[in-house]
């Protein structure tokens, strides 16, 4: 579990820190020469109920709030820091913004320094504290005055944080990995090293784990917990797992560390969003934004869903990042902008992989992961959702989402491959492709049917859904196959009495002109529209022989200069193109074609200098 600090600079923070623990979290040399905490600082709090919580100290300098808001996103508990001798101030302020737009579920609030005022001063701003808290996440929080220098309140301060931490749920370790990285180094002897908060799942030593978005994939060789190692990394702790497979300059906060493949990039998000009542201007969707979640802080525009976004209103959006981030469904975020910035937003991703960049934001929170499961199937149509992603898009545990997804028929679904679809996707698929299957029939009446990959690119499914429908078409009756051709049952090729006539009048010109017929181009300047598909229909029927792609020979015609060829090359001699000329009585405008056609039907064969007959 993870307490994380919140507070305005300079009121005490890191002093409390080090009296809970004995760790001084200011590492950094200007920290220690300015006072000030600049970036993250991390220490163990060992409790007296046996729970260790992992203690995250962030800035409180408002040139910081960046590395707070990275801090806060992922902590279970806060500690907010009030001094005594101030009382409420501007960051503490923004701060309690930033830990109810990330949904931290509950805390404890230290004023500290109370050795610096008297006990009536004391009470004025226990007071304002209580104002401020109303309509907080910590409106119900234990309120305790501390001293880092004279120790008053401190042990009054664990049990408070021990009483927090036992009234929440434990987060379950049944779920996919996810560590956002706040600090990448390389050590020697070890090599690279990143640390985080395990927001979810578990990883253990020797594992395979990936660097998202990098797309880099690694090997876990080593884990430890505030210096102490581990054999795995489990949720709500913090870890130092040492990769081997990365360079430390590849690395950088924002990244993630995951280890599973179902977890995707995306520099668009779908989410309903929040203005604070604070902000001092509309959102419109060329708002320049930074976009906060786990350590990532990204450029970001938001289109909201009917215009501009209101201070004091939610509204569904589209985030359009100006970086790819790595979200899940239920994440929380903060949106911070103006000048100088300020903390103006946040909210709740609803799809962290939405397809298209235009994609529209939903009307309405979904509160289940069956209602997420419906809208995205819905959103999907019938290119459907991948079943690996389901975890990530819905926002559950894997357990969860088998279920779901194995739930087949009982939601409304159907699971098909690797793949899962609306039962409604699946009855639009098989009528598109019924309407495609008619529609050829329509423009092309003389042939037998559609080309079945042609029908199948069309429907625009993935590949499964359409063997599916199509097996399913033909079992009803609806369709029939033959030779790679898809057809209404009981189809066949319709000829008007002008095709008719047309038919005969064609073949009839192709016997006249025996073993040099006329090109299909030139039997159309004298017959008009329709000529190919009736000679293809003629092919079909064995009336006709296409020897090349815009030539057709009457069958007869064909099987005599076949029969010629039998008759007058010797076995196993090699013909010369002017021996088959004087065979065949060609001209060269027929011979090369004829010779071709009889290479592809395995009766003749080329050679070097020409060409031999094959076997009957």
């Amino acid at each position: 579990m993870i307490l994380g600090t919140a507070g305005h600079v300079d009121h005490g923070k890191t002093a409390l820190v080090k009296a809970l623990t004995g760790v001084d979290t200011d590492r950094l040399e200007e920290e220690k020469r300015r006072g000030i905490t600049i970036d993250l600082g991390f220490a163990p709090l060992p409790l007296d109920n046996g729970l260790t919580l992992g203690v995250v100290d962030v800035p409180g300098h408002e040139a910081f709030v960046r590395n707070m808001v990275a801090g806060a996103t992922g902590i279970d508990l806060a500690l907010l820091v009030i001094a005594a001798d101030e009382g409420i101030m501007p960051q503490t302020r923004e701060h309690l913004n930033i830990l109810r737009l990330l949904g931290v579920r509950g805390g404890v609030v230290a004023i500290s320094k109370c050795d610096l005022v008297d006990a009536e001063w004391l009470e004025l701003v226990r007071e304002d504290v209580n104002v401020a808290l109303e309509r907080t996440p910590l409106s119900s929080a234990a309120i305790i005055a501390t001293s880092s220098v004279s120790g008053d309140g401190l042990s009054r301060l664990r049990q408070a944080i021990a009483e927090a931490a036992d009234a929440l749920p434990a987060r379950g370790a049944d779920d996919l990995f996810r560590m956002p990285i706040d600090r990448a180094f390389s050590l020697k002897g070890t090599g690279t090293v990143v640390t985080g908060t395990v927001w979810s799942g578990t990883l253990g030593r020797e594992g395979v784990a990936r660097v998202l978005p990098l797309g880099r994939s690694v090997r876990v060789r080593g884990l430890e917990s505030h210096g102490s190692a581990i054999p795995a990394a489990t949720t709500g702790m913090r870890a130092a797992v040492a990769l081997a497979g990365v360079e430390v300059s590849e690395l950088r906060r924002g990244q993630v560390l995951v280890a599973d493949d179902s977890w995707a990039a995306s520099t668009v998000v779908l989410a309903h969003v929040e203005m604070l009542a604070s902000a001092r201007r509309a959102l419109g969707p060329r708002t320049q934004l930074r976009f906060h979640l786990g350590t990532a802080d990204v450029g970001a525009r938001v289109v909201a869903a009917g215009g501009a976004l209101r201070p004091g209103s939610t509204a569904p959006a589209r985030i359009m990042l100006e970086e790819p981030i790595i979200a899940r469904a239920g994440d929380r975020f903060v949106l911070r902008g103006e000048t100088p910035l300020v903390t103006v937003g946040g909210g709740v991703i609803d799809d962290p992989m939405p397809h298209g960049r235009r994609a529209r934001p939903w009307q309405e929170l979904a509160v289940s992961a069956a209602d997420r499961l419906e809208r995205h199937l819905a959103d999907a149509g019938v290119r459907g959702v991948a079943v690996a992603s389901l975890s990530v898009r819905l926002g559950t545990a894997p357990t969860q989402t088998v279920a779901l997804a194995e739930a087949d028929g009982s939601l409304g679904t159907r699971r098909i491959g690797d793949r899962i679809y609306s039962a409604d996707a699946v009855a639009r698929a098989r009528q598109a492709l019924l309407r495609l299957v008619d529609e050829y029939h329509r423009i092309a009446p003389l042939e037998p049917g559609a080309p079945l990959q042609s029908m199948r690119a069309q429907v625009g499914a993935p590949a499964d859904l359409v063997d599916l429908i199509v097996r399913e078409a033909l079992a009803s009756g609806e369709l029939q196959l033959e030779a790679g051709l898809l057809a209404r049952r009981g189809w066949s090729p319709r000829l008007t009495d002008r095709q008719v006539r047309l038919r005969g009048d064609l073949l009839g010109a192709l016997q006249r002109a025996g073993r040099e017929p006329p090109s299909a181009s030139e039997l159309e300047v004298s017959y008009g529209g329709d000529v190919v598909p009736l000679l293809r229909l003629m092919e079909r029927e064995r009336e006709v022989v296409a020897v090349e792609a815009d030539r057709w020979f009457a069958r007869p015609a064909v099987e005599e200069l076949i029969s010629r060829l039998r008759v007058e090359m010797k076995p196993g001699r090699e013909h010369t193109p002017a021996e088959l000329r004087d065979i065949l009585g060609f001209s060269r405008k027929f011979l090369i074609p004829f010779l071709e056609y009889c290479d592809r039907h395995h009766i003749t064969e080329r050679r070097s200098s020409g060409r031999v007959l094959l076997g009957p």
